[in-house]
This record gives C-alpha cells, structure tokens and sequence, in this order.
C-alpha cells in the first residue's frame, strides 16, 4: 500500500503560518456533472488545498462511482484525496472490500461515518444484519486493515439522534479514542456552536480535546437548496439569517439567486474570520462540485491569491 501523508501532518505543514483550507466533493450522477466536477477539480487544484473530501451516497447508492472518481483524483492529480466510508447497508465483508479498493488506489485517508438511511435520512437507522451497529466499531475495523489514517464527523449542534450534548460528546469522544485523528463538523452557522463543541471535548477528555476539529463551512447561494440540506441533515438555519435570505431572495417566483448568493459569500466570509480568529485547524468548504463561491470566500480571507 502506498504511503500517503495523513490530513493532521497536512494541517501541521501549512506554509507561510496560512490557516490550511480543504474542500468536499460529491460523486457525479451522469456524464455532464462528472465533466463539472472535473473542472472544480481542477481550480481548486490551483489553490492547492490541503486535502480534498469524496461524498459517499446514501446506503452507498454512489460506492463504485465514489471508489473510482477518488481513485482518479489521487491517481491524475497532485490533490490528496479522503475518501468516506458509511456504514449504512453494507456487512463488514463489504467494508473491508471498500477499504480494500481505496487502498488499491492509493488512497489511505478515510472518513469513516454511520451514514444516513437511504431514503429518509432523519429516519429510524437499521444495522445491517451482519454490519456494524456504530462509526466507533468502523473506525476500529478501519484502523486494524492497516496503516490508514482515519477521521470522524461532529457535530456542533449535537447529532439529531443524540439525547443530548452530553451524549453526543460521548460518542465522539468514543471515536477519536478508537483511533480517529482528527473530526470535521457537519455545517453550522452559529461560530458559539462550534467553539462550546470543542471545550465540551477538551473538559470530556483532554487528551482527545487536543485532536484537530475542522469547522466545515458552506457558502449559501440557494436559499431553496441549503433549506433542503438542513432538513434532511437535521441542523438549523438561525432566525435572524432565515430571515436575512428570504429578504434577499425575494417574493417572486423564483427566488433572487443573485442577491441570496451574496448574501452567503459575506456570511461565509464572516464565518471563516471568526474560525481563523478563534484559532481553527482549518476550513473545509462544501463546494457542490462548483468552485467559483468558495474561490471567492478564499479570496476574501487571503487563503487563495497568493496561492495561485
């Protein structure tokens, strides 16, 4: 298996004393969204983010397409591809094929994530019947196939599944001591969410307090799509902003994408500063498969001009 660096020794080395940035891609459904995606690859490539995530579809309805397309990206460029691995539908033979593949291809960063129903994603959550029940056993399996360096996600809202804060810190607190080096958060919109999850994991245990939680960020330029996201994600949009979009995005019949879109630039903008200012690892921006918004959020942080 070749060596590849992990995402903390990436987040560590970042030149010039620069907040790293990394960026989430989607696996294509059909030739035309393959062809975009390409071309985001290729931008960002410029930019030289310091990895790339792979979505995985839900009850793995992308996994060969996943699998190939990160292969691709490690194979074809001088990106640093993580792949996702879900648990969701697939027996552990699956998994450990999964892992297998990526492996094949080079590629020995992994997301490792229960995944969402296929379906409902807010729906009830069923073992596969010679599966695993929770990421923390994934990560274990993961970590036992050899030498790949693992991450997890978190959540600061909390999982919509979790009885509680105190639960969900649990539970990821459970993952980074089964071998996790590091977590990226679901979105958010409220920095207070994030900074209260990492001193909630900090007092829980210091010792995996200390380990890297990237923020993720998503610059809204839909107000429709991003609405769409959180109710099937489970998080929220605060008040004050829900009303800030609809006032941009108009009372026609379609909505001012334009206005909403700048909207979401500022506001992911804003987001970044306070993340930089309050000492994140580093950003991770949901692109969509679309460069052009996230390019333009870089910019106005300084993390993409001098990069190019």
């Amino acid at each position: 298996m070749t060596r590849t660096p992990s995402i903390v020794d990436r987040l560590r080395t970042e030149p010039d004393a620069r907040i790293p940035f990394s960026v989430e891609f989607s696996p294509p459904r059909d030739a035309d969204a393959e062809a975009r995606l390409w071309r985001a690859v290729r931008e960002f490539e410029q930019l030289q983010p310091a990895f790339v995530s792979m979505t995985y579809g839900a009850g793995g309805s992308t996994r060969d397409r996943t699998v190939r397309v990160t292969g691709q990206i490690a194979e074809e460029t001088t990106l640093l591809p993580v792949a996702h691995l879900t648990a969701v539908s697939h027996s552990i033979d699956e998994l450990r094929s999964m892992v297998g593949s990526y492996a094949d291809r080079g590629i020995t960063n992994i997301l490792v994530l229960r995944g969402d129903p296929p379906g409902d994603p807010l729906g009830d959550w069923e073992k596969h019947p010679h599966g695993v029940e929770y990421a923390e056993e994934l990560v274990r399996m993961v970590r036992d196939l050899g030498d790949f360096h693992v991450g997890v996600a978190s959540f600061p809202e909390g999982h919509h599944r979790a009885d509680d804060l105190e639960q969900d810190t649990r539970c990821l607190v459970g993952k980074l001591r089964a071998g996790a080096e590091y977590s990226i958060t679901q979105m958010f919109f409220d920095v207070d969410d994030y900074l209260r999850l990492r001193d909630r994991v900090c007092a829980y245990d210091a010792e995996q307090g200390a380990k890297p939680i990237i923020p993720e960020i998503m610059p809204i330029t839909s107000l429709r799509s991003v609405r769409r996201m959180l109710e099937l994600s489970g998080t929220t949009l605060p008040t004050y902003l829900d009303e800030k979009f609809t006032r941009a995005a108009g009372s026609g019949p379609e909505e001012d994408r334009a206005a909403v879109r700048e909207v979401g630039i500022e506001l992911a903008t804003n987001i970044g500063e306070r993340l930089i200012s309050e000492g994140a690892p580093g950003l991770h921006f949901i692109t969509l498969n679309f460069a052009r918004a996230t390019r333009e959020v870089l910019s106005n942080l300084g993390l993409a001009a001098a990069r190019v």
